[in-house]
């Protein structure tokens, strides 16, 4: 290395090993400060010439439990800076982020807008004199190009819709907590049942299946019931129904039936119902069907509420504990205000006076302080208590009868906050089976392991990238750091 640096002066003295903290500060307010960063790249890149761990990849104990990577600390965070200039803010750029922190996940607080009092402006923060007339040559001349108020307002409103769900399109939602009854730890390490009394924060979205956004609530239709828990170890999404079988046992056969379910491709119709040919033609070849059929075709289909509605979790899945021991486990939710169901009239004349029934009685009941709850129920079991069953854990168009393997209750849910805005949080809200924390892993189950690949996926679709988990009510409470970077919409500015 050259005895000067660019800008003329000696380079720093590395002659007596690596600078004390003192004198790196001091060099870090001169010039030298670029010199120091690429002497400082040259000694973590020495002081780990090759991964020391590599071959602790192998091997069952260590594929189990992962030993943490090795790594080097630089003198100063500041030679790790993305610039050099970083302090050098301004009233927009800020401060340099503080170490291990990540602002892009945190409460809904930090996204909240309220404009009262305030004046109108444009989305660049323009103060705007006039929102009703657009700029024209004089006053019946034609309106003029330039009027960039009049085109930010109209592109916005062009491209405010974003593609609703092929299904479940039609859902409200609400804000929450989850509360253990005691901890699990026995059979489960996961966060939300670490010991008795822990709250975990959860947001949830009831749907329809088959309608569209704009669908009736009351439609004879299978309804889903998702839960997205923030814990301190992550997002976990657990994504049911208010059955506990489904049509199918394999994900393979998954679009074949939403397109037998949809309305009629030539006409439309009907809408938000399947009782036309193409369903009951797939459904008379398809006979696995006919378990949820018997379901769906019952006086307890079509729920009263939302708040009087089961969850089920439909698929089996594991649990696993410290010592890395798993069981089988199937997910219960039960309402505290009793399961209670709309009759087929019922449900007609509903859809006519109202069809936000369901939707409106959720919001009223969280509004006058009716707080919904529900109580979570396990049903656990091993491997060898399920080869002694007669029929397949695995295949999703069976139920594990309460008498084989009784409920264990684990905790309740209370609903106690609707949204601020319907499209931030409820039509934004993205669940994906595939997130799971630890504690909590999959079966072999074939129509999860389709839904954990299609859920991620069609929620890049609908959400605009691979991005959507930064949209805040998807962001998890738990920090986020990894080296995954840009794409649409990117919110996290990343340092170093």
């Amino acid at each position: 290395m050259s005895s000067k640096n660019k800008a003329g002066g000696p380079s720093p003295d590395k002659s007596k090993g690596d600078k004390t903290a003192t004198d790196t500060q001091a060099v870090l307010k001169t010039n030298d400060i670029v010199i120091l960063q690429a002497m400082a790249t040259d000694d973590l890149v020495a002081a780990l010439p090759f991964n020391p761990i590599k071959a602790l990849d192998q091997g069952h104990d260590n594929a189990i439990s992962p030993p943490p990577g090795k790594t080097v600390k630089p003198d100063s965070s500041e030679l790790t800076a993305s610039t050099r200039t970083e302090e050098a803010g301004t009233a927009k750029t800020g401060r340099a982020a503080p170490a291990g922190t990540n602002a892009t996940v945190a409460s809904l607080e930090r996204v909240r807008v309220d404009a009262g009092g305030e004046p109108l402006t444009t989305n660049q923060g323009v103060r705007i004199a006039d929102n009703q007339n657009s700029l024209k040559v004089g006053l019946r001349g034609p309106t003029l190009l330039e009027d960039f108020i009049l085109r930010e307002k109209i592109t916005h409103f062009d491209h405010e819709r974003i593609p609703e769900r092929i299904v479940h399109a039609r859902g409200s939602g609400a804000h929450g907590y989850f509360e253990a009854y005691d901890s699990l730890s026995k059979y489960s390490r996961a966060a939300p049942f670490a010991r008795k009394g822990k709250i975990t924060p959860v947001f949830v979205r009831f749907s329809t299946v088959a309608g569209e956004r704009g669908s009736k609530d009351t439609a004879r239709d299978i309804r889903g019931f998702a839960v997205k828990f923030y814990t301190d170890e992550g997002n976990w999404d657990l994504v049911g129904n208010n059955m506990p079988v489904f049509f199918i046992q394999d994900a393979m056969k998954f679009p074949d039936l939403v397109h037998a379910v949809k309305p009629e491709p030539h006409h439309g119709m009907p809408q938000a119902a399947s009782a036309h040919d193409t369903f009951w033609d797939f459904a008379s070849l398809m006979p696995e069907s006919t378990h949820t059929l018997m379901w769906l075709m019952s006086d307890r289909a079509i729920p009263r509420s939302y708040r009087m509605m089961q969850g089920f979790g439909v698929h089996t899945f594991r649990l696993v504990n410290e010592s890395g021991e798993s069981v089988f486990c199937k997910f219960h939710w039960k309402p505290k205000q009793g399961t209670h169901s709309l009759v087929w009239d019922e449900a007609v004349k509903i859809s006519g006076a109202d069809p936000d029934f369901h939707r409106r009685d959720l919001w009223e009941a969280i509004e006058s302080g009716e707080f919904p709850e529900w109580e979570l129920g396990l049903q656990i079991f091993t491997e060898e208590q399920a080869e002694g069953f007669s029929f397949d854990v695995l295949d999703s168009t069976k139920l594990i009868p309460e008498e084989l393997v009784p409920m264990t209750p684990v905790g309740r849910m209370v609903l106690n906050r609707n949204p601020d805005n319907f499209f931030a949080e409820t039509e934004q809200v993205a669940f994906c089976t595939a997130h799971v924390i630890p504690g909590i892993d999959f079966s072999n189950d074939p129509l999860l392991a389709g839904r954990i690949h299609s859920y991620v996926d069609t929620q890049i679709t609908r959400l605009g990238g691979a991005n959507f988990h930064e949209i805040p009510i998807n962001s998890p409470l738990a920090t986020v750091q990894n080296n995954q970077r840009d794409g649409i919409h990117r919110q996290g500015v990343n340092r170093g």
